[in-house]
């Protein structure tokens, strides 16, 4: 029986680091990799190249694993096309963390589908309502004679994948470099989409993993999350910088920078939900480098350091 790894990405701009993550110990072990780079979620899976790939190469008991649900299928006719062929085939289904990760999708008992059916339903309106957002955010600005960036750089169909890209949890500086521009840049046709405002109840239905103005609830209890000082390494904090969390900004605008040799750090003392908050903000646009790995690995065993001495 063997896991074999599905990713996929929406455009070109975007980039599977994220997935590549949360499946990092199974790539590490050697497990097969099967991507679909560029494909809307709208082509239903069975119709995309490398998942047609992945089907043709499993066997029997073999188990298929995604980062998240939304990397294979975000709609209902999506998964009442799949899930028969999984079962038919005898492979497993599973996603790799969050609330559905000790479950198999591909399982043939009433409960799984109806589960699965709703989590489908949910997802499709997730991507609905992403699309209808930019697309009358973008509407919105052009009626008001509001230009959205810089002609010469990007054309309408660019800001309409930034600022989607942007929803489903890019980062501004991420963003930034893919497109060749200023973050301020950025930024501006965020705001000028209405893109970096949603709404509280928007936000709680469409979840963390795509809304970039997730906020931190810092606990009040000093016993429960006892405030330590945490030397965050430069590259760390720059990636912070623009992050949707005001906990996090206050922290580093609070801090002391020292600095070492040509490196500096940020001496932040903040609770300890704020530096575990800036851990899990930093770690997927850090990934994408060695020297980002770097930094986050030393981060995080200073945090690691620093709730241990709390404790």
């Amino acid at each position: 029986m063997t896991d074999r790894l599905y990713l996929r990405h929406s455009t070109d701009k975007q980039t599977d680091a994220r997935q590549r993550h949360a499946l990092a110990a199974l790539l590490a072990a050697g497990a097969p990799a099967y991507e679909d780079p560029a494909t809307s979620s709208r082509v239903l899976s069975l119709d995309r190249a490398g998942f047609k790939q992945l089907l043709d190469e499993a066997a029997v008991g073999d188990t298929i694993r995604i980062a998240d649900a939304a990397r294979l299928f975000r709609s209902v006719a999506d998964i009442i096309a799949l899930r028969p062929v999984l079962i038919r085939r005898g492979l497993h289904l599973r996603v790799e963390s969050g609330l559905l990760s000790g479950i198999d999708l591909a399982s043939n008992d009433p409960g799984t589908k109806m589960m699965v059916s709703v989590l489908a339903a949910v997802l499709e309106f997730q991507r609905d309502m992403i699309s209808e957002n930019t697309r009358e955010g973008v509407a919105a600005a052009a009626a008001a004679g509001k230009t959205l960036g810089r002609p010469a750089a990007l054309d309408k169909g660019e800001v309409v994948e930034l600022v989607e890209a942007y929803r489903e949890g890019a980062a501004v500086k991420a963003l930034a470099r893919q497109y060749g521009i200023a973050p301020k840049t950025v930024r501006r046709i965020l705001d000028t989409a209405g893109a970096r405002d949603v709404p509280d109840d928007l936000g709680s239905l469409l979840g963390d993993d795509v809304t970039a103005s997730r906020r931190h609830d810092v606990a009040e209890d000093a016993e429960t999350d006892p405030v330590v000082a945490v030397d965050v390494p430069g590259l760390v904090a720059e990636h912070l910088v623009d992050v949707a969390d005001d906990a996090v900004r206050q922290a580093l605008d609070a801090g002391t920078t020292i600095r070492r040799g040509q490196g500096y750090s940020v001496r932040v003392t903040a609770p300890v939900s704020v530096h575990a908050a800036m851990v899990e903000h930093s770690a997927t646009a850090l990934m994408q480098s060695p020297a980002g790995r770097k930094a986050h690995r030393i981060h995080s065993d200073r945090v690691a350091q620093a709730i241990a001495s709390a404790s």
